[in-house]
């Protein structure tokens, strides 16, 4: 009977287990990228626990997925251009979208997209530009010129740059008037040459990942910076001395998306978890305070009336064709890594 009784304990006890792994849900998602009431609304929607991690570049998301996080979260949220990598790694499971019916708010620009056709491993999470933080006092301009950090008779004080490889060269190329996605030799030299002599200015205070960038805008010690669209206007507003926009060259576009990997341990949550997200009214809230545009065509009656004719947030028609997104470029991505590694240690 004592056999029966801890046998029948253990089976209990395994289906308690399983039972509370259902009810978690684990996210790996950049800092500073939801409102702090989001996360908890979902909980008390569906009674799943959810569990937030946090990374501040994709390198090091996709290194967490490489050394076992492809079986430890059930949502992530990579950016557009390495999209294609965490597929040809086989780290994404597919996206049942018969589980995610809010599918169908997406716009029609973020349906099917290039490195994902058919949304078949992604559904657009936010989306938005890469652009400057400034003092309004020091730079001029409106909008004003990438030549403030790109051209050495240009700057107007310190400056930052954005430690993640093709989205900072992506911006100088922009400066340049070229393709983000060159692998063109003369372009390619070009873009080393100046990025070099962007490095011996005295004004160059180095490269930063993540806030660090525009909290320095803030307290004054940079006159310009770098930034994701979002992160700087949120900062702006709290901070009159300081502006951001996109350069009057153009910019470099991003989108980030929800993805399921491989090995999600609850993949049940995570379409519910889509599927919330891509809701009008929560897609709203979500933008609303990221202050990043949204893709999401049904949330857009909902975004408040200043940030939908804010053309940091939505730009204009006219300036949409100065926007690039950058691609994967598979055996070519290792030029713009080597050339990284020489700008970085030179």
């Amino acid at each position: 009977m004592r056999r029966l009784l801890l046998a029948l304990a253990m089976v209990l006890f395994a289906a308690n287990l399983a039972l509370a792994a259902d009810k978690e849900m684990r996210l790996f998602i950049w800092s500073e990228y939801m409102p702090e009431e989001f996360v908890p609304t979902f909980e008390e929607r569906t009674g799943i626990k959810v569990r937030v991690d946090y990374y501040e570049s994709m390198e090091e998301m996709i290194a967490k997925l490489q050394a076992g996080g492809v079986s430890q979260y059930d949502v992530i949220v990579p950016s557009d251009y390495v999209m294609p990598t965490l597929i040809n790694l086989d780290l994404l499971a597919e996206i049942d979208h018969a589980k995610v019916p809010n599918l169908k708010n997406l716009a029609p620009k973020f349906v099917s997209p290039v490195y994902d056709p058919g949304n078949k491993f992604s559904a657009a999470y936010q989306w938005g530009t890469l652009g400057m933080m400034y003092k309004k006092d020091k730079v001029p301009g409106d909008p004003p010129s990438w030549a403030v950090m790109f051209d050495e008779t240009k700057q107007v004080g310190p400056f930052v740059l954005i430690d993640s490889v093709r989205e900072m060269l992506g911006s100088a190329l922009c400066y340049m008037g070229k393709d983000v996605n060159t692998t063109d030799p003369a372009d390619l030299k070009a873009l080393a040459d100046m990025m070099l002599k962007v490095k011996k200015s005295p004004y160059f205070q180095g490269f930063e990942v993540g806030t660090g960038a525009r909290s320095k805008v803030v307290a004054g010690a940079a006159v310009a910076a770098i930034v994701y669209n979002g992160d700087g206007l949120r900062a702006v507003a709290e901070d009159p001395t300081s502006g951001f926009a996109n350069p009057a060259e153009g910019a470099v576009m991003w989108v980030d998306s929800l993805c399921i990997p491989k090995k999600a341990p609850n993949p049940e949550a995570a379409h519910r978890f889509i599927d919330y997200v891509l809701e009008a009214k929560a897609g709203a809230v979500l933008s609303n305070w990221t202050q990043y545009p949204t893709p999401n065509a049904a949330a857009m009656e909902f975004i408040t009336p200043e940030d939908r004719e804010n053309p940091a947030i939505y730009p204009p028609a006219e300036y949409m064709d100065k926007l690039q997104l950058l691609r994967d470029l598979g055996k070519d991505n290792r030029i713009y890594d080597e050339l990284w590694t020489m700008i970085k240690t030179r």
